[in-house]
């Protein structure tokens, strides 16, 4: 029987656990992240908490168009940005195959 897939919730602070890891390997703070991929450092603070909405304690689910954006500045493509995000128990169909243009 396959492992009940992530909450939306999950995913979130997977990713914001992925988005400071790779910030701190770049060596750069987290308003220089916000202002070089064009978001505020509220916002950028909020994706790495894992969270939209402080008050409502809503989770993240950025635009692709953010995920684009963080990726180039965070020097990694999107899907290594959410790869690993779903754990791949075997009978889910999640697989990176890297560039389709390589």
């Amino acid at each position: 029987m396959p492992a009940e897939p992530p909450t939306d919730r999950d995913l979130a602070l997977r990713l914001g656990r992925r988005l400071a890891g790779l910030r701190a390997a770049t060596g750069l703070t987290q308003e220089q992240v916000a202002i070089a991929a064009g978001l505020n450092r509220n916002h950028y603070q909020l994706l790495e908490s894992g969270l939209s909405d402080r008050r409502k304690n809503t989770p993240a689910n950025p635009r692709l168009s953010t995920l684009v954006a963080l990726s180039a500045v965070l020097r990694t493509t999107v899907p290594e940005l959410v790869v690993d995000l779903v754990p791949n128990d075997g009978d889910t169909h999640l697989e990176y195959r890297g560039s389709p243009h390589a």
